[in-house]
């Protein structure tokens, strides 16, 4: 069982890992050698609320299937192993961010004080450029 948080956790034969070949570090052995992992999760597997659930469809974005299903490649590092774990580390990563909830926004009035000194700097503001191009110097 992998630990999400203290309310969820996955466990490991539902995520499926496949490796194939892919670009980027390993020179010629690109070539040879399946090392870039593609990781498979079904998020209808595990018990999620619904607004989490709702984050982290938005937070997977193109990552996730129409079916509920979370695709990410990992071809970062030469290895399977590290590109395994690379793909399992950004899975709960993910999950970890879907399950906190935001802080709602509570709105705030600007103070006297502040609106005070927003109309002063505009009075400031104004009088410079009032002063502009106005004067005659009359030689």
């Amino acid at each position: 069982m992998l630990r999400v948080s203290r309310d969820l956790a996955i466990d490991e034969n539902d995520i499926e890992i496949v490796f194939v070949r892919a670009s980027g570090p390993g020179g010629q052995n690109v070539n040879k050698v399946s090392t870039a992992a593609q990781l498979r999760f079904d998020t209808n597997k595990i018990a999620l609320p619904a607004d989490a659930a709702q984050r982290l469809a938005r937070l997977a974005g193109s990552r996730m299937t129409k079916d509920g299903v979370i695709v990410i490649h990992a071809f970062r590092f030469r290895t399977q192993e590290r590109n395994r774990a690379d793909a399992i580390e950004r899975l709960l990563e993910m999950l970890r961010e879907a399950m906190v909830r935001p802080t709602p926004r509570r709105p705030t009035k600007p103070t006297l004080g502040s609106k005070q000194r927003r109309l002063e700097g505009k009075k400031r503001r104004s009088d410079i450029k009032a002063g502009r191009g106005t004067r005659r110097f009359d030689d």
